[in-house]
C-alpha cells in the first residue's frame, strides 16, 4: 500500500512535531527529562499519542518519548508495510537527531515489539531495558492456536463495506478511550482515528507479520537486559471462548518463555483489561513496570 496524501494535505497533530528522517517528516513528542529515556512504540492501528496519558506520567521521572512511524499517525506516507530493519533505523535516526542518549527503555505494545526486537538486535548496546506490552513475538505460531496464526491474522482483513460497518465501534472506542484526554487532543485523535486513511494504514500494517517474525528469527536473541512483560488476559468476547482459552494459555506461556531469556525477566498477568485498552484501563500497571525496569536497569 502507498499512502499518496501529500505532507500539506496530512492531519496535523494537536501537540508535538517532527523531525525529518531522509526527507521525510516523523511526529515525535518528547516530554520530561533524564535518562534512560523511554521510548513508546506504538502497535498496528496506533498512534503515538495513544500512550500520551502514561507518557505524561513517565515524564516525571524520566524523559518519555511517543512518535509515529514512517507512513503512520501524522507522520508522511510511506509504502506499507516496511521491514524491522527499516522501522528499527528510523527509529535509531529520529532518536539520535532529537540528541536523546542511548541507552533507551523500549516500551512496545502489540506489533511495536516485533520493532523493539529487531533495534534490540541490530543496536543492543543501546537497550536498557523492555517494558513488553502484551506485546507480539516472532515465536507467535509456536504458542497459539492456527485460528489465531501470523498468517490467519494478515488474511482477516476487513473489506472496505466491513470498514464502513465497524467505523460506528470504532469512534465509541476512541471517545472512550480518549475521554481524559485534554480537549485539544481528544477530538482530532478520535477524528483521526476513524479516518479512511488511518484505518487502511492500520490494515496495511499487519500485511507482511508472517515476514517479520522470519526476519527476527533470522537474527539474534534480545540482549541480557531487564525485561517486564505484562500479558492481558482479560476476557474479549469477540473471540469463541475455547479460541480466547487457547490464546490466553499461549500468552502466558509465551511471554514467560520470553522473561526466562534474560537474567533479569519478570512477568505480570493482567486479568482486568484488555489488548487494545492496557494502557488507558491499566497506565498504572504500565507505568510501574517502566519504573521497575529503569531501577533494575541501573543496579546492573
Amino acid at each position: 500500500m502507498t499512502n499518496h496524501r501529500t505532507s500539506s494535505q496530512r492531519l496535523a497533530p494537536p501537540i508535538g512535531g517532527f523531525q525529518e528522517i531522509d526527507g521525510r517528516r516523523v511526529f515525535v513528542h518528547r516530554s520530561g527529562s533524564g535518562g534512560p529515556a523511554v521510548v513508546f512504540l506504538p502497535g498496528a492501528s496506533a498512534v503515538g499519542l495513544d500512550y500520551f496519558g502514561v507518557q505524561q506520567q513517565v515524564s516525571q521521572f524520566s524523559t518519555a518519548v511517543v512518535y509515529d512511524r514512517g507512513g503512520t499517525g501524522y507522520s508522511d506516507p510511506l509504502p506499507l508495510p516496511r521491514t524491522a530493519a527499516a522501522v528499527a533505523t528510523e527509529l535509531r535516526e529520529l532518536l539520535r537527531a532529537h540528541h536523546i542518549p542511548a541507552p533507551y527503555v523500549l516500551a512496545p505494545h502489540s506489533l511495536g515489539a516485533l520493532y523493539a526486537h529487531r533495534f534490540a538486535q541490530l543496536y543492543p548496546r543501546e537497550v536498557a531495558g523492555l517494558v513488553w506490552l502484551d506485546g507480539l513475538h516472532r515465536d507467535w505460531d509456536e504458542f497459539m492456536p492456527a485460528s489465531a496464526s501470523l498468517a490467519a491474522a494478515e488474511q482477516s482483513a476487513p473489506d472496505p463495506t466491513q470498514i464502513e460497518q465497524l467505523r460506528p465501534d470504532l469512534r465509541a472506542w476512541a471517545a472512550e478511550s480518549f475521554a481524559n484526554y485534554p480537549e485539544h487532543l481528544r477530538q482530532p485523535l478520535i477524528d483521526a482515528k476513524t479516518s479512511d486513511e488511518w484505518i487502511r494504514v492500520g490494515i496495511a500494517e499487519r500485511g507482511t507479520l508472517v515476514d517479520l517474525a522470519a526476519e527476527l528469527r533470522a537474527g539474534p536473541d534480545l540482549p541480557d537486559v531487564p525485561i517486564v512483560a505484562l500479558s492481558v488476559v482479560g476476557a474479549d468476547s469477540a473471540q469463541p471462548e475455547r479460541t480466547l482459552h487457547e490464546m490466553h494459555d499461549g500468552r502466558t506461556r509465551m511471554d514467560a518463555a520470553l522473561v526466562r531469556t534474560v537474567s533479569h525477566g519478570e512477568q505480570r498477568i493482567l486479568t482486568d483489561t484488555f489488548h487494545h485498552r492496557l494502557c488507558f484501563d491499566r497506565p498504572d500497571a504500565v507505568v510501574q513496570a517502566i519504573r521497575d525496569v529503569i531501577d533494575r536497569a541501573a543496579r546492573r
